[in-house]
């Protein structure tokens, strides 16, 4: 492709699909593509969705009714739409919206350059799983962006569990891990382009290597630590069944793995739990929550949780709220159930009503704002090590960072602190976000933490951003649009 084109990407979905989105922009900026501002002014448009809630498919259909206008004014424009959603419709999507030229999934987005050039003469459809030896984990375009201070790494795809209302098995396929090699190579990359943070991603990261006892991954957690430049380490998701004592210990042993886990328990019945095919009772739960907690004293936990799943009582409900105030959740992402095509659970009748789903996502999460507040204030007048990842959503003249408990805190900063670990007191907390100062130690020459002079004003504290909420694998659906370089 000679002439530069422009490309547009709106992204539903996890983590997982941004960095899909990420590596299909730098495929196609690779393939002579350029950033887009907005579809009307693209010549490619792709719709990468999700499928974990029917939600997100509403959501696409209704966008591709948007878009049939923008094609029928020109008719050169392709039209594409990748993922999860497309994995799950296949052919369907082709059949149903016939202005659509190219309907792909999550295997072949590696191919991505290669799809659109062929959609430009006839419409494309590449649904097929991939073979083990053929997993296309993307490597050599993994140095990051300039000044990218947190990067995703993939690890692994797709999920062996089976979780009876979960469509990924469907989507992502079968779990495939990648070589320790290629991640390793990846994460060094990474660090010397600047990257202070890795984030591990798979849809079941503990299952990587295929190993049962768990030493696979909690081994891959401790070489990327002796990776030069990495100061922390992240990993999602987990599922707690495969969550070893060796991963355990890495909590403890290892001062890069920071102390935040994401560990999704979607009901605290041990009777849905089964229905569910969930492999860990409750008692099993709250037992490594303990362990986990012994290891690292203060580690925060976020989870999911699904209200309404056939069959669920108000006795079952009940149990769920008090695993919920039990454990102390810093935050929980919250679903109404709703039946996915492909899984077990689609062939059981909806038993509970939709008002009564309603209610009990509203009383879930009235239980829980209480708790996130307490841990939010609990931060207040501490002082606590930030990674420094760049400015403030809403005013340029503060920079943003996370706690190592991935609370996010905006201060008064100058650009030039970007990447660095530096302290931070925190002044006042809010619903989703933390304020804050930076804690000069006489050493502000080195470590670069200067309070803004006159040449880098301070400008006014940023307003709570609800958006500062993380949002993580097989966690809520989002819509974003992405564009080369964001």
């Amino acid at each position: 492709m000679t002439t530069p084109r422009g490309v547009f990407i709106e992204t539903f979905g996890c983590q997982m699909n941004d960095h899909d989105s990420a590596q299909m922009l730098k495929l196609l900026g690779a393939a002579g593509f350029h950033a887009a501002p907005a579809a009307e002014a693209a010549d490619v448009v792709l719709v990468n969705t999700c499928s974990v809630r029917e939600k997100p498919a509403h959501k696409v259909r209704s966008l591709l009714g948007r878009y049939r206008l923008l094609k029928k004014e020109r008719p050169d424009l392709v039209l594409g739409v990748a993922g999860c959603f497309a994995q799950q419709e296949k052919g369907r999507l082709l059949e149903a919206y016939p202005f659509v030229d190219l309907v792909f999934g999550p295997d072949a987005v590696a191919k991505v350059a290669e799809l659109v050039e062929r959609a430009r003469s006839e419409r494309v459809l590449d649904t097929r799983f991939l073979d083990r030896q053929e997993q296309p984990f993307v490597n050599e375009l993994a140095l990051g962006e300039p000044g990218q201070v947190t990067a995703f790494v993939t690890i692994m795809k797709g999920c062996d569990n089976v979780c009876s209302f979960c469509i990924v098995p469907h989507t992502r396929g079968r779990e495939v891990s990648r070589a320790r090699e290629d991640v390793l190579d990846e994460v060094a990359r990474l660090a010397s382009a600047g990257v202070r943070e890795v984030t591990l991603i798979g849809q079941n990261v503990n299952s990587y290597g295929g190993d049962a006892l768990g030493r696979a991954f909690s081994g891959l957690v401790r070489d990327v630590a002796r990776v030069p430049g990495i100061a922390r380490i992240r990993f999602t998701t987990s599922n707690p069944w495969d969550l070893s004592p060796h991963l355990v210990r890495c909590f403890a042993e290892v001062p890069e793995l920071m102390p935040y886990l994401h560990l999704p328990v979607q009901s605290g019945s041990d009777r849905v739990l089964r229905a569910m095919r969930r492999k860990h009772t409750r008692a099993e739960y709250e037992a490594l929550v303990d362990s986990l907690r012994g290891a690292r004293p203060g580690l925060a936990l976020s989870t999911d949780v699904i209200v309404g799943y056939p069959g669920e009582t108000d006795e079952d409900f009940r149990s769920t709220l008090s695993l919920v105030e039990e454990v102390g959740y810093a935050f929980i992402y919250s679903f109404k159930y709703s039946p996915r095509p492909h899984t077990a659970a689609a062939r059981l009748a909806d038993t509970v009503p939709e008002a009564v789903k309603s209610a009990r996502l509203a009383e879930l999460n009235a239980v829980q704002a209480p708790i996130t507040a307490r841990a939010m204030e609990a931060t207040a007048g501490r002082v606590h090590e930030v990674l420094v990842e760049g400015r403030s959503r809403n005013d340029p003249a503060w920079m943003s960072g996370r706690l190592p408990d991935f609370k996010i805190v905006n201060f008064p900063a100058p650009p030039r602190v970007r990447g660095q670990v530096l302290p931070v007191r925190v002044t006042e907390a809010f619903p989703h976000s933390l304020k804050g100062e930076v804690v000069l130690r006489g050493d502000e020459r080195d470590t670069g933490a200067f309070r803004p002079t006159e040449e880098e004003p301070a400008g006014e504290a940023p307003r709570e951003d609800p958006a500062a909420a993380p949002v993580l694998v097989e966690l809520r659906p989002r819509r974003t649009a992405r564009r080369m370089g964001s």
